[in-house]
């Protein structure tokens, strides 16, 4: 009896020993299964792991001596990107200022309104004057165009005159009269006396057709002295 109870004993020591060795490695294996299976499913790190979209990581900077990247010019059909420029102010107008700092802002008047100044109203008395026509001393009938002029002198002192363009300057005694003949208007005739004085002119048409008959007279008013006479085309005299 004492040697079953013995072996009893050893034989019940023995199976509690492998029970007790059992229970230990039973967790063990469930973490060498998922140890495995991991790694079998994701043998490389994670894609997010890595650049660019693992932000925590610092940005690599350049070696020495690398050169910088070039950037990639637009392809046919776009356009570059074009920076905002400055819009300059309009004519007549100033460009804003920017407000200080703690600066108030300013509050519009009423009725303070910026206007153009309006161009100055052109007055009726600023028109130029159109002077008017001079009326003829005389008018005469011509003779296909020319004209007889005797000229005289009914004062004391000597008269020189010219035909312009036709005759040389020539004299006139005092109490004396001369013809010029076959004068084509238009035609000019100046004279003066010979002792500075002024001369009365009196033109006026004589008996003869294509004549004109002129008188000098001493002037005693230099407002009344004349110093030339024109017949023009159409047979109008004026006095200057």
């Amino acid at each position: 009896m004492n040697m079953k109870s013995r072996n009893f004993r050893k034989s019940s020591k023995l199976f509690g020993a492998l029970c007790g060795g059992l229970l230990i490695s039973l967790p063990a294996i469930p973490q060498a299964l998922a140890q495995e299976s991991t790694v079998k499913v994701n043998p490389r790190p994670s894609i997010f792991s890595e650049p660019p979209y693992n932000r925590s990581q610092a940005p690599v900077s350049p070696e020495p001596g690398a050169r910088p990247a070039r950037p990639v010019p637009p392809t046919e059909g776009q356009l570059s990107p074009v920076p905002p420029q400055p819009v300059p102010p309009a004519e007549g107008q100033v460009s804003p200022l920017p407000p200080q700092p703690g600066a108030r802002p300013l509050r519009p008047i009423p009725g303070d309104r910026t206007q153009q100044p309006s161009p100055p109203a052109v007055s009726n008395d600023q028109q130029p004057l159109v002077e008017p026509r001079q009326t003829p001393s005389a008018t005469i009938a011509l003779t296909n165009g020319m004209v007889n002029i005797r000229l005289v002198n009914n004062t004391a002192a000597k008269i020189t005159f010219q035909v312009i363009g036709d005759t040389a300057p020539r004299s006139l005694e005092g109490k004396s009269d001369v013809t010029l003949q076959a004068l084509k208007a238009p035609v000019t005739v100046t004279f003066e006396r010979q002792d500075g004085g002024q001369l009365i002119v009196t033109p006026q048409g004589s008996s003869e057709p294509g004549s004109l008959e002129v008188t000098f007279k001493e002037a005693t008013n230099a407002a009344q002295g004349r110093s030339a006479l024109r017949i023009e085309r159409n047979g109008s005299v004026f006095l200057n």
